[in-house]
């Protein structure tokens, strides 16, 4: 694959027969051995867990997933499934998960189609027709409404033009129009931002926030900031974060799941399995580099127990 700054890899030498034998027995009788049990499944990457849940039915009958749901508890058991799920099917999951029954979490719809590549974006639609015999799309826009409503769509259509050669005209050309519909006019050209920011090249766009800082003396950020708000606001700056740098804007999510009181841990688990076999590596950089402790610190931290040590398993090193 093309991701190699994950900080899992596939373990050797590999034998799931093994490992299966090894958590059946740390599963097993009164009371569990956690540490067994997080130590092989931070260390394998997915695939390789795939491989042991198959060794685990073969082997005992069981699933390796339900005995995880009734020997392990809390944030540790929502941290070993969400492990478990296999990657094709994570964000396809996750994206369920936060439009089904009462209320719907934007912060994941959010986070998830923001920073995915269009080749992702597709993968995604594909398999959530395949798991859950319905469309996508669909379901997002019976949940969403307005211009949030819009760039979803927008950033579904994973559309986003190929990366080949950046036109200055059209940069230039660009600049001006997001300047006229934020800045220069009373009240927003919401449609601007979405078509822009939603359509254009990466290359193209990191360009063209240089040119509008040129021409306005602002960061696109804080225009988006002063003329948006609510969910498109914060789907706007994601997508520009994420157009600047994806392992920057993990590391900011990453960041503010655990600033102050509290920790967001959904968010917590989620971006560290996500991330781990794709570009945790640089996010763990990016994180060192912006918010003065590393990724590292901040989980020993704020979290404790077995959970705590899942996580700093997964995070696979201090950045000091």
């Amino acid at each position: 694959s093309q991701y190699t700054r994950g900080t899992v890899t596939a373990f050797a030498p590999f034998d799931a027969r093994a490992d299966a034998e090894a958590l059946r027995k740390a599963m097993k009788g009164l009371g569990t051995d956690e540490e067994t049990v997080l130590t092989i499944l931070t260390t394998r990457n997915n695939a390789q867990r795939q491989e042991i849940a198959s060794a685990f039915k073969t082997l005992f009958g069981r699933d390796l997933v339900d005995d995880l749901k009734s020997e392990l508890t809390g944030k540790l058991e929502t941290l070993m499934v969400s492990l478990m799920r296999p990657a094709y099917i994570f964000d396809a999951h996750a994206l369920k998960h936060a439009i089904k029954g009462a209320g719907t979490n934007e912060k994941v719809l959010t986070e998830i189609l923001a920073s995915r590549t269009p080749a992702e974006v597709q993968n995604i639609k594909q398999v959530y027709q395949q798991e859950y015999e319905a469309d996508l799309e669909d379901k997002i826009t019976g949940e969403t409404s307005g211009h949030f409503q819009r760039l979803l769509v927008v950033l579904l259509q994973g559309n986003r033009d190929p990366d080949v050669g950046v036109d200055e005209a059209l940069v230039e050309q660009d600049a001006q129009v997001l300047f006229r519909a934020g800045e220069l006019k009373w009240g927003t050209d919401e449609e601007k931002f979405i078509t822009i920011l939603g359509t254009r090249s990466v290359s193209h766009l990191r360009r063209v926030f240089d040119k509008y800082m040129t021409i306005s003396g602002f960061q696109i950020e804080e225009t988006i900031d002063r003329e948006t708000s609510g969910d498109l606001e914060k789907l706007l700056l994601a997508v520009v974060k994420c157009i600047r740098s994806v392992p920057a804007y993990f590391a900011e999510t990453l960041y503010y799941s655990m600033k102050g009181a509290g920790t967001d841990d959904d968010t917590l688990i989620r971006v560290m399995v996500s991330r781990s076999e794709v570009d945790l590596l640089d996010i763990r950089q990016e994180f060192r580099k912006n918010f003065a402790k590393s990724l590292y610190q901040m989980i020993q931290k704020d979290t404790s127990g077995d959970y705590r040590r899942a996580l700093l398993l997964l995070c696979g090193g201090d950045d000091d």
